[in-house]
């Protein structure tokens, strides 16, 4: 069963965070740094306290049809905007950490050429959780729910954990998906003679891969135990994600400050920090075959950036993008160049891919 779903937060829950705003408790700033700056985070939370609008941005969720669905116990809640095209291609696009839905609100106006199906991972936003959510159970449950949605074949878009499910998509439905578009795809380095270019990007990645970001050891580790202070305090959850968007995104094509604290809204107003991070926790870590024909989009200010040598070792990589703005959360950075690589990519197999529609 598939039920209409509407966002409407009660004024007790923004009294409360309003509240809560007004009570913080500051830390003094620690002369060398080692965190998001103090200064920076006292800004941004008077914005979020005295400017920001969660009612606006509430009307603008409640624009989009949504819905909720269930899999094995748990309520998965999706955004479905369908195209006026004809022959429009169904896209599912899915979001990663520390994202969500909104990752992907500018980009719905740019892709009125497909029918879009955006999920909130279980465990984020308005998603519920249980133990055992992990990548191939996702996206499992994505390959369901397109049943559920009259989906024959479709594509599929991530980043972040959105680009691994999307490709464990992929090898669970080959027949189905007609194609996987990633705007992060990690390449663990390897021997080879690589391009002074690759060098520097298998030494990004080795630094990378040495110096984890402590936010996710933490989220891996001791969810439960982080979820304490970021349930109790809105400026503690507001810095644990604002740092990622700071640190993961490009200087030159910031996030705003509204999407971002929407974004936050999400994580604090659902009381979501622990089971966001659960699938840091419940996914093994290993290889993502993937025998779809693949997209990549390589945005110079992602975490890591991918050598195209090693992804044509794994994937068929039918299109590659590189673009010189944008980081890890292009969808909110540089949407207009998403949607045209994520259009580029599937055009060509959009007129041989019946799609099915009920």
């Amino acid at each position: 069963m598939i039920f209409p779903f509407r966002v409407g937060v009660p004024d007790s829950d923004l009294d409360d965070l309003a509240a809560r705003l007004d009570a913080t408790r500051w830390p003094s700033a620690l002369p060398d740094g080692h965190g998001y700056p103090l200064a920076a985070l006292h800004e941004l939370a008077a914005y979020w306290r005295s400017t920001y609008d969660w009612r606006a941005a509430e009307a603008e969720l409640n624009t989009y049809p949504q819905f909720t669905t269930e899999f094995d116990g748990t309520t998965v809640h999706f955004l479905h905007v369908r195209s006026a095209r004809p022959d429009a291609l169904p896209l599912l696009l899915t979001h990663g950490w520390p994202g969500s839905i909104v990752e992907f609100l500018d980009v719905v106006p740019l892709l009125s050429d497909f029918h879009l199906v955006i999920p909130s991972i279980p465990g984020f936003g308005f998603s519920r959780s249980t133990r055992g959510w992990d990548v191939p159970r996702v996206a499992a449950a994505w390959l369901e729910l397109m049943d559920r949605l009259g989906y024959d074949r479709f594509g599929a878009h991530g980043g972040d954990w959105g680009s691994a499910i999307s490709r464990v998509l992929g090898a669970l439905a080959p027949e189905r998906v007609v194609g996987v578009h990633l705007s992060y795809l990690p390449t663990p380095p390897a021997d080879g003679a690589y391009s002074p270019d690759d060098e520097e990007r298998l030494a990004q990645t080795r630094q990378y891969l040495a110096h984890q970001p402590g936010v996710r050891v933490l989220n891996a580790q001791t969810p439960q135990t982080v979820a304490y202070a970021l349930t109790d305090s809105p400026v503690g959850q507001l810095a644990w994600i604002a740092e990622r968007f700071a640190e993961w995104g490009d200087p030159a094509t910031p996030v705003g400050a509204d999407r971002l604290l929407t974004d936050v809204m999400l994580y604090w107003l659902t009381r979501t920090a622990n089971t966001s991070a659960r699938l840091h926790r419940e996914t093994v870590a290993g290889p993502l075959p993937c025998p779809v024909p693949l997209g990549v989009a390589v945005f110079a200010h992602d975490i890591t950036r991918p050598v195209r040598s090693l992804a044509e070792r794994v994937y068929d990589v039918r299109h590659w993008s590189e673009f010189d703005r944008g980081g890890h959360f292009a969808g909110l950075e540089v949407p207009e160049l998403l949607a045209a690589d994520l259009r580029a990519f599937f055009s060509p197999v959009r007129s041989s891919a019946p799609v099915g529609l009920t």
